[in-house]
């Protein structure tokens, strides 16, 4: 059955033409191109890596940054509508664009210098250079500031030593944006493939997020040039602000994935025939149905509202932190109803609710975890800091 989104507060009529094409556009290619094969590459442990051009000519790396850096220069409402169709194929597939967008182009052009834009902007968007983001260690993931990463001043530029742990891509990537402590002051770097001393082992034995890379970034006396050095970087704020522009795009994200869970449950509910009639006439699955389609349509409006705040230069982080921690969750549960319904066909690949639900279990946690936005909202709502 053809997939038509879910829009039962008629959302579409609120997003330009162009919006809408962007997102159809993504939905035709995810339709064609990722769900006849994702659950291959999930099995296989693999992500799908010449998928990665077709992506870069839709201009799904950097749509955000300014055409003259060789993004699109779309705004942040696309973006979402961009990252939600995405994570409708897999949570590996918007992983892969989110950290290549928000967590590399975007550091790149925030904080880089005119050359590093130039040189690495275009690149990227092109997927020519693949990037990945480096802040969480072994020993430090709810607190960055806690991170033992350390890059010492030396003729020509800087020595760099330390771990980062559970990076995406971070093995096939040609460049790494790298956190590290420079005096005692939180500092990012441009760590490129080759760097002697620099490896970048791929973690094994995921159960989750399987057809996604998943790295260790290692770094042992490795030399980074002194142009490599991000120069407008400043304190734990810099890597904080590109993980608030990667939570709005789980925002989004996971909302597709619920979507897609909902949407399934749905199809298959009305086919599904017992005790001679469709499961989806008994009352329970209705109020089952009634409620995930409920979460959805409220995810989708803080998901538009948010858009358009950060588009109007009014959203604080802590917005942020709503969206992510309610989409998270309301997906989370979503695709365990939905697996439910199912029955015990919702555990076969047949069905794409069994992948969903185990990169949900990741999704939900990093980027910040369900407790720590929890507790961002809780210190904006009363002032008081409960992480000490």
């Amino acid at each position: 059955m053809e997939y038509k989104g879910v829009d039962f507060y008629l959302l579409d009529n609120l997003f330009t033409e162009e919006e809408k094409a962007i997102r159809d556009t993504v939905r035709d290619f995810v339709n064609e191109q990722i769900l006849p094969i994702i659950e291959k590459y999930n099995q296989e442990m693999k992500f799908p890596m010449h998928i990665v051009p077709q992506m870069a000519e839709l201009g799904l790396f950097g749509p955000t940054i300014p055409a003259e850096y060789g993004g699109l220069g779309l705004n942040y409402t696309t973006y979402g509508l961009i990252m939600q169709e995405l994570e409708r194929g897999d949570s590996g597939i918007r992983s892969f664009a989110s950290v290549q967008s928000s967590l590399v182009m975007y550091p790149i052009y925030t904080f880089g210098s005119e050359e590093q834009k130039k040189h690495w902007l275009p690149k990227l968007a092109a997927a020519e250079k693949i990037g990945c983001f480096g802040l969480t260690e072994p020993d430090f993931g709810s607190n960055p500031s806690g991170m033992i990463t350390k890059a010492e001043k030396v003729e020509g530029g800087y020595v760099l030593n330390g771990a980062k742990m559970w990076i995406t891509n971070g093995t096939i990537a040609d460049v790494a944006v790298v956190w590290a402590k420079l005096d005692g002051k939180v500092k990012g770097f441009l760590v490129e493939k080759g760097t002697k001393g620099f490896y970048a082992p791929e973690t094994k034995g995921k159960l989750s997020l399987r057809a996604s890379v998943t790295s260790e970034l290692v770094f042992e006396d490795c030399l980074i040039p002194e142009e490599n050095i991000l120069p407008n970087s400043s304190g734990l704020k810099s890597p904080l602000m590109c993980l608030t522009q990667a939570r709005y795009g789980i925002a989004w994200g996971v909302t597709g994935l619920a979507m897609e869970c909902y949407n399934t449950a749905l199809n298959y509910s009305l086919s599904r025939i017992q005790f001679g009639k469709s499961i989806a006439s008994f009352q329970i699955n209705q109020q089952k149905l009634a409620v995930m389609l409920t979460e959805i349509t409220k995810a989708q409006l803080l998901n538009y509202r948010l858009g358009k705040l950060i588009d109007e230069k009014k959203m604080r982080p802590q917005h942020v932190s709503m969206a992510k921690r309610n989409n998270c969750e309301i997906a989370k549960n979503i695709a365990s109803t939905a697996r439910e319904m199912l029955g015990a066909n919702g555990i076969l690949d047949e069905y794409p609710i069994m992948r969903h639900l185990n990169n949900i279990e990741s999704v939900k946690t990093y980027e910040g975890t369900h407790e720590m936005h929890t507790l961002i909202l809780g210190q904006d709502i009363t002032g008081i800091s409960a992480f000490e």
